[in-house]
């Protein structure tokens, strides 16, 4: 891709604060599915090499080496899927990006139920309906929230699904606002929501391109947020009155815990390293003053970094001892295996799956057992459509 050596950096890039957070720039068709490949250790590296006896971890962690294998399409034909969550019996919401709606898919034979469009939704760029994600009581409120551009910012909001109507497309309440003002861009809008172990929402939010905001502790823009399910600060949060979590963000699109109730969060650099995150409260990430591993005091480095071309992440989820993350740009699924250390340092360096096999990934959600839920991105605009796309992939992991 190089055309001058001083250029180079610059032209691989994977996301510049010009071409966006999810840059395809410099990205052909997609290669033929090849076998799991390892990465070097330029490619991406974790805060520690890993030990020769890395491979013969200790009981209940994972093995240094994994796998994944897609054994099946749930479902395919959607537009601009974007976020994901589970209801209790199984089956899937999918919110579409573009069109601003949230449709059901059954776990089973993968068809789809259109619950309805999201008022107020205003597509812009990398702006639209994006996160979603059930109340933890949603089994007696059957509330579902989702995280959303509108004309003159992000918001949550929360709706009820009404799962007895009858009439399909309707079956969402109106919206009831819970946190606005979150600042909008075409470019960086975060949008990943998720309730944690502690039964409050988090929300991950991007800086829409002004890393001034990232820094502002006043600004929810380039930050990851708690509230209460009602949208509000609460204790343990670093300011009583503020939702603010950590900040130093520069787009956080991917949030989950591991199985010692850690958050993680996946972000996205702008020309050298994309970044998994190890989320303490009040936390300071760096940007823009600092980019993947900076060793600067004051700035919390990253666990794991990665060239912006072989990422550009968007959701994780943890499952059988690891972190699984989806590239875009990078069209692959990361596996990051946890050492179950204090520090929480991988156990071996990250390992890449499905390269270039189904295009732009964006969600990966927790299915079970040792299976993921992934979700494909080539109708985002960004990428190259094929038939089929986009699609929900069920893929078995170790």
């Amino acid at each position: 891709m190089a055309v001058l050596a001083a250029g180079a950096l610059m032209l691989t890039a994977g996301c510049s604060s010009q071409e966006g957070a999810e840059s395809s720039a410099g990205q052909g068709a997609r290669s033929p599915a090849g076998s799991p490949t390892a990465p070097s250790g330029q490619t991406a590296s974790p805060s520690a090499s890993a030990s020769p006896s890395a491979s013969r971890p200790a009981a209940g962690l994972p093995p240094a080496k994994g796998s994944a294998k897609v054994v099946s399409t749930l479902t395919e034909g959607l537009n601009s899927p974007w976020g994901l969550a589970e209801l209790p019996d199984g089956d899937l919401l999918v919110s579409s990006r573009d069109k601003g709606t949230i449709t059901r898919i059954d776990a089973k034979s993968g068809k789809k139920k259109l619950l309805g469009t999201v008022p107020g939704v205003a597509p812009d760029g990398e702006g639209g309906l994006l996160g979603i994600a059930l109340s933890p009581d949603f089994a007696t409120d059957h509330l579902v929230y989702a995280y959303f551009t509108t004309a003159s910012d992000n918001r949550i909001a929360r709706m009820i699904y009404d799962e007895d109507g009858q009439t399909p497309g309707q079956l969402l309440g109106a919206p009831d606002t819970i946190l606005r003002g979150i600042p909008k861009g075409s470019i960086h809008n975060g949008g990943r929501i998720a309730f944690g172990p502690d039964r409050m929402l988090y929300a991950g939010t991007g800086e829409t391109g002004d890393g001034g905001l990232a820094q502002d502790k006043k600004s929810l823009a380039g930050k990851i947020l708690r509230m209460t399910p009602d949208g509000e600060p609460l204790h343990g949060n670093p300011q009583a009155d503020s939702v603010v979590y950590s900040y130093g963000h520069r787009n956080v699109e991917g949030l989950a815990w591991d199985g010692d109730k850690q958050l993680w969060a996946s972000e996205f650099g702008q020309d050298t390293w994309d970044e998994l995150n190890r989320i303490v409260p009040g936390g300071n990430y760096g940007w823009p003053e600092a980019e993947g591993k900076a060793g600067e005091t004051g700035f919390i480095d990253p666990v794991a970094q990665w060239k912006t071309s072989e990422a550009s992440p968007s959701g994780i989820a943890f499952v059988k001892g690891s972190i699984w993350m989806a590239g875009l740009r990078g069209e692959r699924l990361w596996r990051i295996p946890l050492s179950g250390t204090p520090d929480k340092e991988p156990l071996a360096a990250p390992q890449a799956f499905l390269e270039g096999k189904y295009g732009r990934l964006r969600t990966v959600l927790a299915a079970g057992g040792n299976k993921l839920w992934l979700v494909t991105s080539e109708t985002d605009s960004r990428g190259t459509p094929k038939p089929g796309d986009d699609r929900i992939l069920v893929v078995e992991v170790r």
